[in-house]
């Protein structure tokens, strides 16, 4: 698809790098708090054979995505590397984006938003940010809170609030829109979207709000003495 000409807007295709039914972080075994289904190097491996297929299939920046578990992302980051080493290809622009899972500001492996960002910043992404498991309501201050700390691009992308009982999401395009303006005018995000239960008009209208406002502005790094 990103072959395909724009008469718009000049647009760009990530390929997704989604999380795995494995982590190396927890146990499947509550008996077993040290078992490790799958190891380090066999994520690595699963990963690479995806950024592979990715960059043949033509795609402009590769996003590691729907983060729970640091270390699985880590994994991602090592095969990324290493097939940019072993092909001699010029190497693709990395984001990278996390998941809170609930109200406790963390991800599923424990880690706060802050130790996120920085067991991640050494791989210097283009951006960072975080979507899935929240609506735009309750990802509010996690956003706020990462616009502080990174050094790069900020991306928030968001599910169309929380799901039903029946696990529907019933938030409106106008409603995520208006919530995704509010962070665009507080001078939060980069990049913005919409992650489960978002269909093209959530993201229309919240492409629309958006638009009349400046992206965030990347802090000035100090200067050492």
């Amino acid at each position: 698809i990103n072959r395909q000409p724009s008469t718009v807007n000049e647009k760009f295709v990530a390929g997704a790098i989604g999380p795995m039914n494995k982590t190396l972080s927890l146990s499947p075994d509550v008996n077993n708090p040290g078992f490790r289904s799958v190891s380090f190097d066999e994520v690595a491996d699963a990963y690479y054979e995806q950024v592979s297929g990715l960059v043949d299939g033509g795609v402009d920046l590769l996003l590691i995505e729907t983060i729970f578990d640091t270390l699985n992302a880590k994994a991602a980051i090592f095969a990324i590397k290493k097939y940019f080493r072993d092909t001699k290809k010029p190497a693709l622009p990395i984001m990278i984006s996390g998941t809170i899972t609930d109200a406790s500001g963390r991800t599923l492996s424990g880690q706060t938003l802050e130790a996120f960002y920085t067991s991640i910043a050494h791989a210097r992404p283009l951006s960072v940010g975080l979507n899935c498991a929240l609506g735009a309501a309750e990802m509010r201050p996690h956003i706020a809170e990462l616009s502080k700390l990174a050094a790069c691009y900020t991306s928030a992308y968001p599910n169309a609030g929380l799901p039903n009982s029946m696990g529907v999401y019933e938030e409106e395009p106008e409603e995520t829109a208006h919530f995704l303006e509010e962070w665009a005018r507080e001078g939060y995000v980069n990049i913005v979207g919409g992650c489960c239960g978002t269909t093209p008009e959530h993201i229309r209208h919240i492409a629309e709000q958006v638009k009349k406002y400046e992206p965030r502005k990347l802090p000035v790094p100090e200067e050492v003495a």
